[in-house]
């Protein structure tokens, strides 16, 4: 009778020990009240929404976005699933964000990489495109 009281005191330290080891990395909730100027007003976002949506009925994004094999299904879907903070920042940007970007920028940026790619390729051997490449063999 002692040796079951003795192993059940054991098992119950160990279950005591295991409890404390799992539940002590979790942590509460902080819970606070947002004040209601914290908050973006709903008319806001469905002026933002809108305001994309304008954007992008035009002739001009419809095409451009047709042609890049994107439907308008699918614009709207997109549009109607952002969060209301992107909706205002996409909507305050709307007008300045470049199209495409700079096109010297990534023509540089694809001759030099596919320079790098050359290069490495003929120092292992692959290739013999240059001839400042000591080649050994």
């Amino acid at each position: 009778m002692r040796s079951k009281s003795i192993g059940f005191k054991l098992i119950a330290a160990f279950m005591t020990v295991l409890m404390f080891v799992v539940a002590g990395p979790c942590q509460t909730a902080i819970a606070a009240l947002i004040p209601t100027g914290g908050t973006i007003p709903i008319d806001e976002s469905n002026k933002a929404r809108e305001n994309i949506k304008n954007f992008l009925a035009r002739q001009d994004s419809q095409d451009l976005l047709i042609s890049r094999g994107i439907s308008p299904e699918e614009i709207m879907a997109r549009i109607n699933s952002l969060t209301d903070a992107e909706a205002l920042m996409v909507s305050q940007h709307i007008e300045s964000i470049p199209a495409g970007g700079n096109a010297i920028g990534i023509i540089v940026g694809a001759i030099l990489l596919v320079f790098i790619i050359l290069l490495i390729t003929d120092l292992l051997g692959l290739t013999d495109i240059f001839p400042f490449v000591k080649k050994h063999r």
